[in-house]
């Protein structure tokens, strides 16, 4: 029945016709050995029941299929894993449809009308998706991959990051091999996921060189430049006042070093800082950016051919991936 949490399957459907399940088959593929009353009837129940066809029969009646892609905000970062993953679709022959989060539903007709428009499944570079949306891309059988989610999602979802933990300790090691002690952690939301192994990354790495990090030292609040101009800006005005700072994004790295600048600090002379992501604007700043990389594109590339095989109904080795990270040493970083 149409709002049921059950899914549809074709026995149900015949059930409901008086007919047998080959003869509902034979109406989805468009053969043309079924009355034509027995055809109509049995349509008719497919849209009262919101069947929904497997994604191999969606492939081959319905043209050229495309990939939902859902982001936040546009920024240097989703930039790079936006083009990793049309990329990766033109390579599959597969379009990807980017979309913003005000266009994400929760029920599950704005499901349908995805699996409709020729979907084949989606991924998100958003803080989601809910738990209501995820049971409505299931019900439909349209299979979701997150990539480097804030925040997992409660239900079991496939996702794509980068290694978090081992670009934290990279970053600090450097900072800490430099001869540097007093070092800041500038980070994102205190309770995503990405920003603690970030953060615990960086506390192993001081713990482990036997440094001590005051609390005042560690902010958490976003990883855009507002929030490094911001958080910048109150770590050095502390006595002492740290002489490196890592933040756990290129945008609130180039905020800190600009409220360094705004204080009269030369970076790296007076201050050191190294950012993460190596985004484009990593290297168009002056001084280029010491930075974490993390491979952006092939994340998209990875959620995208996931996402296919998940559509064509393969098995995947896992449900999280994790791509490896690398610390690029460019110019914001210098001996203590």
């Amino acid at each position: 029945m149409p709002g049921s949490p059950r899914r549809t399957t074709l026995a149900t459907v015949a059930a409901s016709a008086g007919v047998s399940v080959a003869t509902v088959s034979k109406v989805l593929n468009g053969r043309r050995e079924v009355a034509p009353d027995t055809r109509s009837l049995v349509q008719s129940l497919l849209r009262e029941h919101g069947y929904v066809p497997r994604s191999s029969h969606r492939d081959r009646t319905e043209g050229s299929a495309t990939v939902e892609m859902w982001v936040d905000e546009m920024c240097a970062y989703s930039t790079e894993i936006i083009k990793g993953t049309i990329d990766a679709g033109a390579e599959a022959g597969v379009a990807v449809v980017v979309s913003g989060t005000k266009s994400m539903g929760g029920g599950t007709s704005w499901a349908r009308d995805l699996v409709a428009a020729g979907r084949r499944a989606m991924i998100t570079l958003t803080n989601g998706p809910t738990k209501a949306q995820l049971a409505a891309l299931s019900r439909v059988r349209l299979p979701v991959v997150v990539i480097d989610p804030l925040n997992l999602p409660d239900a079991p979802v496939s996702s794509v990051g980068c290694t978090n933990f081992a670009g934290g300790l990279s970053a600090t090691q450097h900072l800490l091999n430099l001869g540097h002690r007093r070092i800041a952690y500038l980070g994102g939301p205190a309770t995503a996921a990405v920003n603690q192994a970030r953060m615990q990354g960086f506390r192993a790495a001081m713990e482990a060189a036997g440094v001590a990090v005051p609390p005042e030292y560690v902010r958490t609040t976003g990883f855009c430049y507002p929030h490094g101009l911001q958080e910048g800006a109150a770590v050095l005005d502390l006595r002492p006042a740290p002489t490196a700072i890592f933040a756990a994004g290129d945008e609130s790295a180039l905020g800190a070093i600009q409220a360094a600048r705004a204080r009269g600090l030369r970076v790296p002379e007076d201050l050191s800082v190294v950012g993460f992501d190596d985004t484009e604007i990593a290297t168009m700043t002056s001084p280029r950016l010491t930075t974490v990389r993390q491979p952006l594109r092939e994340m998209g590339a990875v959620a995208l051919r996931t996402a296919l095989r998940l559509a064509a109904g393969e098995r995947i080795d896992s449900r999280h991936v994790e791509l490896a990270t690398e610390l690029v040493i460019r110019d914001s970083t210098v001996a203590a």
